[in-house]
């Protein structure tokens, strides 16, 4: 199990839950940050601090955010588990779906 971030974060990307992060598993692309499942803990220290109410523990996704589990691994596809955020830095892409996206309010 995992936590997962939803379209809430499109366009903003407060990061406040990437400095809560005790792992340091919330990555960045250029729309909004991916929670890599394979380095999450479930501390669930990201999900009480965000501002746009946008991560969610993956049984808890509303049923018109569920994509959002399959686009957050997905983003690791040839990333795999780097061992942190920091180490990798801000990755120049975001998934397609995420990509397609209208610019968010």
């Amino acid at each position: 199990m995992t936590y997962v971030i939803a379209q809430p974060c499109v366009d903003v990307k407060d990061k406040a839950c990437v400095d809560e992060c005790p792992v340091d598993c919330i990555y960045e692309g250029n729309r909004m940050l991916y929670i890599n499942p394979d380095e999450c803990v479930d501390c669930g220290a990201c999900e009480a601090v965000c501002p746009t109410e946008a991560i969610f523990y993956q049984d808890d996704l509303p049923d018109d955010q569920a994509i959002y589990l399959q686009i957050n691994a997905a983003f690791f596809e040839g990333i795999g588990a780097p061992g942190g955020a920091t180490r990798l830095g801000p990755q120049p892409k975001d998934h397609p779906l995420v990509e397609a996206l209208p610019p968010q309010g």
